[in-house]
C-alpha cells in the first residue's frame, strides 16, 4: 500500500514539543500578497466586464483585504468591502472602498463637542488594517439613507455587472438590486471564486502548520486515554491540546464505541471501554486558515474485535485509494468514486454514507467538494479533506481524515506529511 508523507519519527510520532521550534507557526500574508490578490481580482473583473465586487466581513473579504469576522462582526448595519477594477499603465489594479455605518444626521447638542458621536462605526472602520496599493476610500452612510445607493459612488459604471460574494446575506444583494435598477447584480462566478480556492505557497505553509499541530494534539490526547474516561473528558483534553498548540476557534468531535456510527453525532458522554474505538474529528485555525483531521484510535492493549479492525483497515485503504486518484486534471467526482469503489469491493459501500471530502482554507468547509456528480476539474493549489468512513449504526463507526494539496506538478501531498501523514494503525494515529 502506497504511503504519503515521510515518517519523521522524532517530530511525527514522538517529540511533539519540538514542533514549534522545527516548523514555526507559518507566516501571515504580507501587504504585497494582498495587493497581488486585488490585482488578480481586478483582472478577472475587467475580463468579465464587471464594475465591482462586493463582500461582507468573512472568508472572502479576509482573503482580499484582511477583513475577517474576528475584526468585524456582522450586524443589520452592513459594512462592505468594494473592489473596483481599472486598467493602468502597470496593468490591472483594484481600488479598495469600504462602506461603513455612521451616526444619523441629527446635530449634536453639545456645544463643546459638536461632532460628538456622529462618526458611530466610521472611526472603528478606519482603524481596520486594509492593505492597498492606493488610498482606501471610505463611504460613510447614515441610517436614514440607503447604503446601497451611496456605495454606487465607488462604481465607474452603475449600469454594468456587479458581483457579490456568494456568502453575502440576501437583504444586502436585494438592496443593491433595488438601488441599481439598470445594473445586473450577480453572485460571483467561478472565475472569481477560484482565486480563493487555489492556495498560494504562503497559504499552504500556514495550512501545513495548522494540520500538523492538530495531528500532534490528537496524539497527545491518545496517550492520556484510559478505560473509563468519558467523551466529555477526552473532548476537554483535545480542546486544551489544540489551544496549547496555538490554534484558535478549535473544537473536537469526540465519540466512543457505537456513538461514532453517527458521523456528526453529539455523543452521550459514554465511557471508553477496553474493546472500543474512540473517534476524534478536530479542527482549529492558524492566522485564519483551518485544519481538519480525524483519527479513530484504540487503547494500548485494547481487545478490538477482528471485524472492527477489518473495517479500520478498509477505511485506511479507501483513504489511500482516493489520494492516489487525486491528480490535477481529473474530475472531483472521480476521487470520491475511487474510495467508494474500493469499499464496494469489500462489501461496505452502503455504510459509507457521506461525500469523500471538502475544500478547506479560510473556511473549514468550502468549495470545491469531492463528491459524486461534481464535474469540477481539480487543479494545482486546490486543498481538500480526504475522509472516508464506515458507519454501522448501533455497532461501530470509523473515519480517517487528512487534508491534502495538489502541487504544481499535479500530484497530491498531505498537509500532515511533515509529522508522518496518514494514521498507521488504531494505535499509531
Amino acid at each position: 500500500m502506497k504511503e504519503y508523507g515521510a515518517r519523521e519519527a522524532d517530530e511525527g510520532r514522538g517529540r511533539g514539543r519540538d514542533w514549534h521550534r522545527k516548523f514555526g507557526f507559518g507566516k501571515l500574508a504580507t501587504p504585497a500578497e494582498y495587493v497581488r490578490r486585488q490585482k488578480a481580482l481586478a483582472e478577472k473583473l475587467l475580463a468579465l466586464n464587471a464594475s465591482a465586487y462586493i463582500a461582507e466581513p468573512g472568508a472572502s473579504a479576509s482573503f482580499f483585504a484582511n477583513i475577517s469576522l474576528t475584526s468585524w462582526k456582522l450586524s443589520e448595519r452592513p459594512l462592505l468591502l468594494i473592489v473596483t477594477p481599472s486598467e493602468t499603465t502597470e496593468g490591472p489594479a483594484g481600488r479598495i472602498s469600504l462602506l461603513t455605518p455612521k451616526a444619523s444626521s441629527v446635530p449634536s447638542r453639545s456645544p463643546s463637542r459638536p461632532d460628538s458621536g456622529n462618526k458611530f462605526e466610521a472611526t472603528r472602520a478606519k482603524a481596520l488594517i486594509l492593505p492597498s496599493e492606493s488610498t482606501v476610500q471610505y463611504i460613510e452612510w447614515q441610517e436614514d439613507a440607503s447604503p446601497y445607493k451611496l456605495a454606487s459612488a465607488a462604481f465607474s459604471d452603475t449600469t454594468g455587472t456587479v458581483f457579490v460574494d456568494s456568502s453575502i446575506r440576501k437583504f444586502i444583494s436585494d438592496g443593491f438590486v433595488l438601488a441599481l435598477p439598470n445594473a445586473t447584480v450577480l453572485s460571483a462566478p467561478e472565475e472569481i471564486t477560484q482565486l480563493r480556492e487555489r492556495k498560494s505557497s504562503a497559504e499552504i505553509d500556514i495550512m501545513k502548520c495548522a494540520n500538523e499541530a492538530t495531528v500532534l494534539a490528537i496524539r497527545a490526547v491518545h496517550k492520556e486515554l484510559h478505560v473509563g474516561i468519558r467523551e466529555s473528558e477526552a473532548r476537554a483534553l483535545a480542546a486544551s491540546a489544540l489551544a496549547s498548540a496555538g490554534l484558535k476557534n478549535a473544537g473536537c468531535l469526540t465519540l466512543f464505541g457505537e456513538n461514532a456510527a453517527l458521523p456528526h453525532g453529539s455523543g452521550t458522554d459514554r465511557v471508553l471501554g477496553a474493546s472500543d474505538f474512540a473517534l476524534f474529528d478536530c479542527t482549529g485555525s492558524l492566522h485564519g486558515y483551518y485544519s481538519d483531521v480525524t483519527r479513530t484510535v484504540a487503547l494500548p492493549g485494547a481487545t478490538i474485535p477482528d471485524d472492527h479492525l477489518e473495517i479500520w483497515n478498509n477505511v485506511h485503504a479507501a483513504q489511500t485509494a482516493a489520494l492516489e486518484a487525486a491528480q490535477a486534471g481529473v474530475l472531483a467526482k472521480s476521487v470520491d468514486e475511487a474510495a467508494r469503489l474500493f469499499l464496494v469491493g469489500k462489501g461496505y459501500a452502503s455504510y459509507f454514507t457521506h461525500r469523500l471530502g471538502h475544500g478547506i482554507g479560510l473556511e473549514v468547509h468550502e468549495e470545491p467538494y469531492l463528491r459524486g456528480g461534481s464535474d469540477v476539474i481539480i487543479q494545482s493549489g486546490h486543498t481538500f479533506s480526504d475522509e472516508p468512513g464506515i458507519y454501522i449504526e448501533g455497532q461501530v463507526g470509523v473515519r480517517l481524515e487528512d487534508c491534502f494539496v495538489i502541487r504544481d506538478d499535479g500530484s497530491p501531498v498531505l498537509l500532515t506529511a511533515g509529522v508522518g501523514g496518514q494514521s498507521l494503525s488504531p494505535w499509531a494515529p
